[in-house]
């Protein structure tokens, strides 16, 4: 009898034994699950869900050692990339360090605000609305500030063409601000000291390198682009620039009308003089070193043929062979 009741009292010290190292519940190993910790979640709720989602066979274990290892208020939030049966050591040490699951994206030269927020909204990381509305009046950098109330969106030019490697869960705000961030890192004291030499702010440096990024198909013809600009910039001459009125237009179409360089607009260079109020796209690196280093030929005309290569002309008669030369 006495043989029974020890054996009996074994059984039931194993038991609690399994049940405090998880073993009661199986779970499916290997299996790759996204786990979205929200911010202020108590280690009490994360241990849940990591049950909840079979990641772990107890929440009750899994809460024993962060106790154990101090590490309550340690766990941040984010989207992890966890594996069902992960130790809850290497668990711990994900989420204390912030190992957040992230997402690759690339801005190509020349997107636009709206592009950039479709984009984002197309790998998942952040809603189109979201991020526009943060984009219409974020301006952390005194040169991004304007008074324009044509400037629909005050971060437009602003928004640096690259890839980027970010938390999947980091939000529009976050992106913008990254975004802003990496353009003024690329902008250089070099750029900056030469700008100043030019008697050219920031933002008219970047609406120009829009226009050139816009206009420029091939790189090697953006130097000249910029030159043909600057030069009509000097002489008080209409940009003209077709690109103003594709973003006018809010798409781009193959072929220009006589009708279309007459739209009512400040952004449209056929009838207004001088720069459009603001950037109509975000510049790459190099078209902004082709403001800041234009060509040296003093070209002032300039027509892109089918292969997108522009030829380039200093007087209008030349400029009138050139349109006729494209067009076939």
């Amino acid at each position: 009898m006495i043989f029974f009741i020890i054996v009996f009292i074994f059984a039931l010290a194993a038991g609690g034994l399994c049940f405090f190292l998880g073993w009661q519940k199986p779970v499916n190993e290997g299996r790759i699950v996204v786990l979205k910790v929200e911010s202020g979640m108590s280690a009490s709720q994360i241990a849940q869900l990591l049950e909840e989602k079979g990641i772990i066979r107890s929440a009750r274990v899994f809460l024993a050692q962060t106790k154990a290892r101090g590490m309550e208020n340690a766990l941040q939030a984010g989207e992890y990339e966890l594996i069902s049966g992960m130790t809850e050591q290497s668990i711990l040490e994900k989420m204390a360090s912030g190992d957040v699951r992230t997402v690759k994206f690339t801005i190509p030269e020349g997107f636009n605000v709206k592009e950039i927020a479709a984009l984002l909204a197309k790998n998942g990381l952040a809603g189109a609305d979201e991020f526009l509305a943060a984009a219409k009046d974020y301006t952390p950098y005194e040169y991004m500030k304007t008074g324009s109330r044509l400037i629909e969106y005050k971060s437009e030019g602003f928004l640096f063409p690259s890839t980027y490697s970010v938390s999947a869960s980091a939000g529009g705000k976050a992106i913008l601000a990254m975004l802003v961030r990496e353009f003024d890192q690329q902008l250089t004291k070099d750029m900056r000291e030469k700008l100043r030499k030019k008697n050219m702010s920031v933002r008219d440096f970047v609406t120009l390198a829009s226009l050139v990024e816009k206009e420029a198909a091939v790189a090697e013809d953006r130097k000249f682009i910029a030159k043909a600009f600057l030069k009509r910039l000097d002489i008080d001459m209409p940009l003209q620039s077709c690109a103003t009125i594709q973003y006018i237009l809010g798409y781009p179409k193959p072929e220009l009308t006589i009708a279309d360089t007459k739209l009512p607009s400040e952004y449209n260079t056929y009838l207004h003089y001088g720069l459009p109020p603001g950037p109509i796209a975000n510049p790459g690196l190099l078209s902004m070193q082709s403001v800041l280093n234009p060509a040296k030929e003093d070209y002032l005309y300039f027509v892109a043929q089918k292969n997108g290569q522009h030829i380039f002309s200093y007087t209008y008669d030349e400029h009138l062979q050139a349109i006729e030369k494209a067009s076939r």
